[in-house]
């Protein structure tokens, strides 16, 4: 009897390097042309209405929200769309149409006359922007399956790389003009277009290509998807809530720290670096360190908690230099998003882990719309020159409100989260709770 031949790996393809350089320098240029923006795009609501760009925070915090919102809505409803079309035309003419789009739409809204010009620009760069959903089957595509997980590691680099220097170069290019940094996004991505037109090659091939249909394009499907799983249901609703409490943040962080602290936009652009690197700091180096030493359970709800007086402390806050070290004390509570996650993955099977992932996207969708909706609402109604009674940290303790909201599911599921424990010699033990 002959020997079988063992299973090799499979090789990587010609320019996989190449092709992956490529589609991270895609999804680092969506995030940059989105984070470039942060420290801008408040004044610059406030430019075309013709209102002073410091002391109108609350005249323009309403029609901010609604134009952030806007652009997050159009990629809940065009991310599965996008990648419906990709798997019926390929995944390289989706990527170079919707980086031409970005590219000159950014263009459009460094030239935008008024609101309703900048809200059309904004909607069409949602859109164009919905590309990750490409990007990612692209990097499906091209990657051996052994080597997969790796590969889909520059993703969460594009994106953990984009929010650390993004708001910071945004704020240092503002000095040159409220519109400079939507120029530096445009040329950034056209020459990003331009090299991915000339070197990018397809990565389906046309016999595995299938017809396109709006039933799988629906983002509403994938969200009906996490009901038919208990646990994943009940811990999806935490993290409904606390992605809302966050993405409030993120919505008003400019327009407050102008209003509270007369920060310029170098102030908020190194506010926002220190935010993302201790994000980086604790969820890409001691979360792998504390989660398994405290266990699932413990990180969840101690991250929880910590979110909810962090939240509280940004509200109180009577100084700037305080909120730096809010910032540093509330970055621990980010473990509360890994160990989230991992007690999700564990509880589905390997078929459904694209669903999984697919479906947490979705939901994120929307409560960035709902979250950005809700904090420029709270910090319009407690600020504005007419308001009843004004309290300028009433955003902030509404998203406390909302991260305190997101400890209830993670109670009623606690007898089912597992625990997990470190015996002598570094092993790691899953104990499902009882």
């Amino acid at each position: 009897m002959s020997t079988p031949t063992p299973i090799q790996p499979s090789p990587a393809p010609p320019h996989r390097k190449a092709n992956l350089n490529f589609i991270f320098l895609t999804l680092l240029l969506d995030v940059l042309g989105f984070s470039l923006l942060i420290p801008v795009a408040p004044k610059l609501v406030a430019e075309v209405q013709g209102l002073p760009i410091r002391g109108s925070e609350s005249e323009t915090s309403l029609e901010y929200g609604l134009l952030v919102a806007t652009y997050a809505a159009m990629q809940f409803f065009f991310a599965p769309v996008l990648g419906s079309l990709s798997d019926r035309f390929g995944r390289r003419p989706v990527i170079l149409i919707s980086l031409l789009g970005s590219g000159l739409d950014y263009i459009a809204a460094a030239l935008a006359p008024n609101l309703a010009v900048l809200f059309i620009t904004r909607a069409i760069n949602g859109l164009s922007g919905a590309n990750i959903t490409a990007c990612s089957a692209y990097i499906a595509d091209v990657t051996p399956p052994e080597r997969r997980a790796a590969g889909f590691g520059i993703v969460g680099a594009a994106f953990g790389i984009g929010f650390v220097i993004g708001p910071l170069a945004g704020s240092y290019l503002a000095e040159f003009g409220l519109r400079v940094p939507f120029m530096v996004a445009a040329g950034l991505t056209l020459a990003n277009w331009l090299y991915g037109l000339l070197v990018l090659p397809e990565s389906l091939p046309k016999e595995h290509r299938r017809p396109f249909s709006w039933r799988r394009a629906n983002a509403f499907g994938s969200l009906a998807w996490l009901g038919t799983h208990r646990l994943v249901a009940t811990l999806a609703a935490s993290v409904f809530l606390l992605n809302i409490s966050q993405f409030a943040l993120h919505a008003t962080w400019v327009l407050a720290m102008g209003l509270r602290f007369q920060w310029s936009n170098t102030d908020v652009g190194w506010s926002l670096f220190i935010v993302g690197l201790s994000a980086a700091i604790v969820q890409g180096g001691l979360a792998r360190r504390i989660i398994p030493a405290l266990g699932e359970r413990a990180c969840l709800l101690g991250g929880l908690v910590i979110g909810v007086f962090a939240y509280i402390g940004y509200g109180a806050a009577t100084h700037g230099w305080m909120m730096y070290a809010i910032i540093a004390a509330a970055s621990i509570g980010a473990v509360a998003g890994p160990a989230m996650q991992g007690v999700m993955s564990k509880s589905i099977p390997p078929t459904e882990q694209g669903m999984l992932q697919g479906s947490l996207a979705s939901l994120a969708c929307v409560s960035q719309v709902l979250g950005y909706l809700m904090g420029t609402g709270v910090f319009r109604l407690f600020t504005h020159h007419d308001a009843a009674v004004k309290v300028p940290g009433a955003n902030f303790y509404a998203s406390a409100a909302v991260c305190a909201i997101a400890l209830v599911p993670v109670l009623v599921a606690w007898k089912r989260l597992p625990r997990t424990v470190r015996e002598p010699g570094d092993e790691t033990i899953r104990i499902p709770a009882r």
